[in-house]
């Protein structure tokens, strides 16, 4: 597959570290068993999700070899995707297992801030309580500072709130894009100086670099296949682009641009920190087509991945 490899990472021949270490196969790390966003179940009404979020101290592979300390939530980079529909309600139980202060706060609530998304130190818990009142796919991450910090070392997430009439696809997948910037040794902590230069070592869709060139995401021929995407940040915008294909839907920051257009197209979903949507397309033939950020230095940092569409 095209750019196996990408900028900060090691050889492919690198020693495996020791079995403390959470070290993921290519393309099945936290991404993996999170990249598809499964159609919900029919529901009369508003549905009631509870979910609980632990926060961990844990080392992880964030690319082939390298190994950094991050801070999780449920022990991936990103934390889970919650998927429901407007007017659904969130009961979040905020657990921290971690060795520091932590905070959560999600976009996809409207409400004041204080209680909700204060910081808590080793060992307890806080319960958060939101109502979706509009669709999106809203960033969460953790709001203690150095906020920075916290979000780089893995702390951010996604909250699919679908549109009201949302069609049926064949496919569909969730992309978050984010960025390490990594310390001086393996098992390190982020390197904050680099955050203030703004220089990532890697620019990631969930959460491994390249992850989806080991393993690329499958899709049929004629399919039609939605993708949201949503751009966690720290400071690198995207520009999301399928090599081979054209978007005939896109949707962004709760607009369509496009609505099953059958004579116009898009080449491109462009976010902004801490912006989201989706786009659809079709493939017209089997192959392998590529998927990047356009901003084409990040996707030689990691924040590119591939299709495998078969007949």
């Amino acid at each position: 597959m095209p750019w196996a490899t990408c900028r900060g990472c090691r050889a492919w021949t690198t020693a495996p570290p020791a079995a403390s270490i959470s070290r993921p196969i290519p393309g099945r790390g936290s991404g993996r068993t999170r990249r598809r966003c499964p159609a919900l179940p029919a529901a009369s009404g508003p549905v009631t999700h509870r979910v609980t979020m632990t926060v961990t101290d844990k080392k992880v592979e964030v690319a082939p070899g390298v190994i950094q300390t991050l801070w999780l939530y449920n022990g991936t980079a990103p934390g889970p995707v919650l998927h429901g529909r407007v007017g659904d309600t969130f009961v979040v139980t905020l657990v921290n297992k971690g060795d520091m202060g932590h905070s959560i706060d999600f976009h996809a609530g409207s409400l004041a801030p204080d209680e909700p998304m204060r910081t808590i130190p080793p060992g307890e818990s806080l319960v958060y309580t939101f109502t979706a009142n509009r669709s999106g796919i809203w960033m969460y991450h953790c709001s203690t500072m150095p906020m920075t910090a916290h979000i780089a070392s893995g702390m951010y997430g996604a909250v699919v709130i679908e549109p009201a009439g949302l069609p049926a696809v064949d496919e569909s997948y969730v992309l978050v894009q984010g960025e390490y910037y990594l310390g001086a040794h393996d098992g390190g902590l982020v390197d904050t100086a680099k955050i203030a230069a703004g220089t990532p070592d890697l620019v990631v869709f969930n959460g491994y670099a390249n992850q989806y060139d080991h393993a690329p995401l499958p899709a049929k021929v004629g399919d039609r296949v939605r993708i949201w995407v949503l751009d966690a940040g720290l400071d690198r915008a995207t520009s999301f682009h399928v090599v081979g294909g054209q978007f005939n839907t896109v949707w962004a920051e709760g607009a369509y641009l496009l609505k099953r257009s059958g004579t116009s197209g898009s080449q491109a979903l462009a976010l902004a920190p801490a912006q989201g949507g989706f786009v659809e397309l079709t493939f017209p033939e089997a192959g392998h087509y590529p998927f990047v950020s356009h901003y084409m230095i990040d996707a030689e940092r990691g924040a590119h991945g591939v299709f495998d569409v078969t007949k």
